[in-house]
């Protein structure tokens, strides 16, 4: 992609060998999200692609000082794939089958604090819209928060974004002791190519959900995939398979599969009082000397902290809930130190998630994604204009892009 000087500020393409210092340097004076005077920071542990690079198709630009004394000042990051908006049926053969178009994604726009209020983050954003479109991106969207103004007045009142979708991000904090499991469910791990193919048939219609959902699963920082089967008592359930398990599912059950965030990025609490420290210091001690009380305690995640993300969360039948919330109890078993957190995603009338256990206070029913269309024609007369259509009930999030 080509330089583009204007005003003293150059828009160019990232170089790693040459602006990995100065990235990270932007990286780290700006916060991620804040909540009153608590303010959360990330660290990409010195690789700013680290979050994109797993993507199909990938972008990183940087904004420059002109001039002897070069200094990168701005920064955006960008990735596209295909991913389901609808679905059709097929009234020849009664079925239903995705819709799928591709879409340009923004993630970790930042612009230095002393260089803001300067357009810098308007070039960025129409720079990388230009990228989507030659990579034949229909539609491009972002997250932020409902309450972050600055981000809100950039895209939808300047970019020509509209608001598209409200998911909530749930998390739960890891403690010493181990959670309980109904005794009702049982938890399965199932193989990559059968949890493949689940999705793929089960999923595949639900919003935004990755054509290659194959790479997703298979990648190093795809941990595993647990589905949960309720009305058990006890008893082990013996997968059968994938053709035989949808040919004759059990009457409730759920599915998730976990992404190993800390092997991307670490988060950081900033701004809390030294009393609070140390009253969330105090439980953690009494829950790791006394895990048999079961304390709630809070983590520390006051320092550099890492978390398992659940994506792909779904299910089916009248005790689904029950289910999500056994693999949500079963996956922070298994995060004891390895994560401080466990996180989800999901759309806000998801009906599995009365089941997801999550803190309040850790948790941000606030996230925003806005949406714009691209392209002057469809690939699909399907859908029409997608962001204007009505959400549904859940949406697929990728964890590449978390």
């Amino acid at each position: 992609m080509e330089e583009e000087e204007e005003e003293g500020i150059v828009v160019r393409e990232y170089h790693p060998e040459k602006d990995r210092a100065g990235a990270d340097s932007v990286d780290r004076v700006c916060e991620v999200g804040t909540s009153g005077k608590i303010t959360l920071y990330t660290d990409l542990l010195g690789d700013p692609i680290a979050r994109i690079r797993h993507s199909p198709a990938y972008l990183m630009l940087v904004a420059e000082t002109s001039g002897p004394a070069r200094e990168i000042v701005g920064l955006i990051r960008g990735c596209v794939k295909t991913v389901t908006c609808g679905k059709k049926t097929h009234r020849s053969t009664n079925t239903i089958s995705p819709v799928y178009t591709k879409v340009g994604y923004i993630l970790g726009l930042r612009v230095s604090p002393s260089h803001r209020r300067k357009g810098i983050g308007l070039r960025l954003v129409r720079k990388m819209e230009e990228w989507f479109r030659d990579k034949g991106a229909e539609y491009a969207y972002m997250a932020t928060e409902k309450d972050n103004e600055a981000s809100l007045r950039l895209f939808t009142g300047r970019c020509g974004y509209s608001k598209f979708r409200s998911p909530s991000i749930l998390v739960h904090p890891v403690f010493a002791h181990r959670l309980r499991i109904s005794r009702h469910v049982s938890i399965v791990l199932l193989p990559t190519s059968d949890a493949e193919l689940l999705y793929r048939r089960r999923f595949s219609t639900v919003e935004f959900f990755p054509r290659d959902i194959d790479a997703v699963l298979s990648n190093p920082f795809s941990l595993f995939t647990i589905l949960a089967v309720t009305g058990t008592d006890g008893e082990p359930y013996r997968w059968p398979g994938v053709d035989a398990f949808l040919a004759s599912p059990p009457e409730s059950w759920a599915v998730a599969s976990v992404w190993d965030t800390g092997a991307v990025f670490q988060l950081e609490l900033r701004g809390v009082s030294r009393i609070r420290r140390g009253i969330a210091a105090a439980s953690r001690a009494v829950d790791r000397s006394a895990p048999w009380l079961r304390i709630p305690a809070f983590p520390d995640l006051f320092r550099p902290f890492s978390a398992w993300f659940l994506y792909g969360v779904g299910g089916e039948g009248p005790d689904a809930a029950e289910a999500a919330s056994a693999i949500c109890r079963h996956v922070h078993n298994l995060a004891r130190g390895r994560a401080a957190a466990v996180a989800t995603e999901v759309a806000e009338y998801e009906p599995l998630r009365k089941g997801i256990p999550h803190w309040r206070k850790l948790s941000c029913d606030d996230d925003l994604w806005c949406a714009k269309r691209l392209a002057e024609e469809y690939s699909d007369g399907e859908v029409g204009d997608w962001t204007k259509s009505v959400p549904g009930k859940s949406i697929f999030v990728d964890p590449r892009e978390v």
